[in-house]
């Protein structure tokens, strides 16, 4: 996210139908009429009207020239505990041109006629976000955005109601979609003192816990950690939560997304991430050779720049340097996540969000509840693509942990969905 600030000022009225929440993605505060479905129905045809009134009180320009609505996935739930995804919100992303704050109003389809379901201003770059019922009367929603007299193509959430891959973590073991990975302690990888394992993954309530634990079997054997070549201290032998779908499940472009509370501690980083199924020998094309992609990662609060909160994205590809493949990284800190947090008492150790990427031919788009934290076109993968959930541990952090005291650590993921849209 390219140093924008996300303000909410909230302004809510209780009318009918099922938009319960809209986001700005800007450096602008954000008015917002929003909808409850606990309103009485026959409420629903002065409901219209009452938000185009407010509408007309919202300071923003009222005319556009352009104005682009479209639709995406259940990838936007905030919340303490441990939910099913259906409750989760789909997102309306909203663009107008010219760039400037400009009141956009969306509307539902409801029979042959329209309905106002809520009304915003968008942020200084034209753009807005609006979070809504994927469903309205048990089936597809469909929904545009107004402006003054112009209105944009209408879109619906049918193509995105059922998941190619879906994952709730229900019972009491992991089921047979997934695989433990990285049963080996790997100096290659920068884990010379630590190594995946079952025991450290369970699932209950609803949701798999990753854990960093120590390794028992090493008994009080100590591990000489390195950074950079150089001792940084020793260190119990630890196993890691590392678990992904390789050979069982993968994709190729669409929406991933997977709703996930991070360890607050540093010393270890969890992560959401994608590797590729197949490749082409002998090619450092992303077409051909796939990419990693890091949809996100994170170090713990403390970690990175101010804003970051120790949150990250990334993608690696390969390239041809002197005649040598060499990796290229590219991504970074994202900026300013506190602004997409729910409320002063929300964070992302304490409560679950929704990481996913929107993988097409041309670019990734990471979001966070629908809001875009970053984007690149660098190194996209044309191949397919599994995912792997990990709780790892490398070498060079495990100084930042304060000590081997603070262990066990505790990553826990709720749900994750694929839609595969195959281009």
């Amino acid at each position: 996210m390219r140093g924008r600030r996300i303000t909410a000022i909230a302004a809510t009225i209780l009318i009918s139908a099922g938009v319960l929440q809209a986001c700005s993605t800007g450096s602008e505060s954000t008015e917002t009429t929003k909808t409850s479905d606990n309103t009485a129905a026959i409420a629903t045809v002065s409901a219209s009207t009452v938000i185009a009134k407010r509408a007309q009180k919202i300071k923003g320009a009222k005319k556009a020239s352009k104005v682009t609505a479209t639709v995406l996935p259940q990838i936007s739930q905030p919340g303490k505990k441990a939910t099913s995804p259906t409750s989760a919100k789909a997102v309306v992303s909203v663009s107008v041109a010219p760039r400037r704050r400009t009141v956009v109003t969306l509307q539902a389809k409801s029979g042959k006629k329209w309905k106002n379901v809520a009304a915003a201003a968008t942020a200084k770059n034209g753009k807005h976000v609006f979070k809504a019922s994927a469903k309205r009367g048990g089936k597809a929603a469909t929904y545009r955005v107004k402006v003054g007299g112009r209105v944009s193509k209408s879109a619906s959430t049918a193509k995105w109601l059922k998941p190619t891959f879906s994952e709730t973590f229900s019972g009491r073991k992991l089921s047979s979609k997934w695989i433990h990975r990285g049963g080996t302690y790997n100096p290659e990888g920068l884990r010379v003192c630590s190594r995946g394992s079952a025991k450290a993954v369970k699932v209950s309530g609803g949701a798999v816990r990753l854990s960093v634990i120590k390794d028992k079997s090493k008994g009080k054997k100590k591990c000489t950690a390195r950074r950079g070549g150089k001792s940084i201290g020793k260190y119990d032998y630890r196993l890691n939560g590392h678990i992904g779908t390789e050979n069982k499940f993968s994709f190729k472009y669409g929406v991933a997304a997977a709703r996930i509370k991070f360890p607050k501690d540093r010393g270890q980083h969890g992560a959401f991430w994608l590797q590729p199924q197949t490749r082409v020998a002998n090619s450092v094309n992303p077409r051909l050779t796939g990419a990693e992609i890091d949809i996100i990662e994170s170090f713990g609060q403390a970690s990175g720049p101010k804003g970051a909160l120790g949150l990250t994205s990334f993608t690696y590809h390969w390239k041809n340097r002197g005649g040598k493949p060499v990796p290229v990284k590219t991504g970074n800190w994202l900026k300013n996540t506190n602004q997409l947090l729910n409320g002063k008492k929300d964070s992302w150790s304490s409560g679950y969000h929704v990481f996913s990427v929107e993988w097409t031919p041309t670019e990734y788009i990471m979001r966070i509840d629908g809001q875009e934290t970053w984007r690149s076109k660098a190194g996209v993968s044309g191949q397919p693509q599994y995912a792997i959930l990990s709780l790892l541990s490398s070498d060079y952090e495990l100084k930042s942990l304060g000590g081997d005291k603070k262990l066990p650590q505790h990553m826990h993921v709720d749900w994750m969905r694929v839609w595969e849209t195959g281009k």
